[in-house]
């Protein structure tokens, strides 16, 4: 069975973007080595015409790792607190 992959996706400005941008590496990270990360992911996040679909779509999915829509997964969480 093929996966269709979401709509937005192609238009998203991080495709073809080194991955481990946006995805913490499997080994430990340094706090300052995440945070540079996660700026040059959202840098890219924040010239991208489908950025509020994909962070729809990561809230949606409860997506617990990784920068989408411009919004790590703590920054995410706070957003779905009551």
């Amino acid at each position: 069975m093929a996966i269709t992959p979401l709509g937005w996706t192609e238009l998203a400005a991080c495709r073809g973007s080194e991955g481990a941008l946006f995805f913490p590496p499997e080994s430990s990270e340094r706090k300052e080595d995440r945070l540079e990360r996660e700026l040059m992911a959202k840098k890219i996040c924040a010239g991208c015409c489908v950025r509020d679909e994909c962070l729809a779509s990561a809230l949606e999915r409860h997506e617990t790792h990784g920068v989408w829509g411009g919004l790590n997964e703590v920054e995410r969480r706070a957003l779905l607190r009551p």
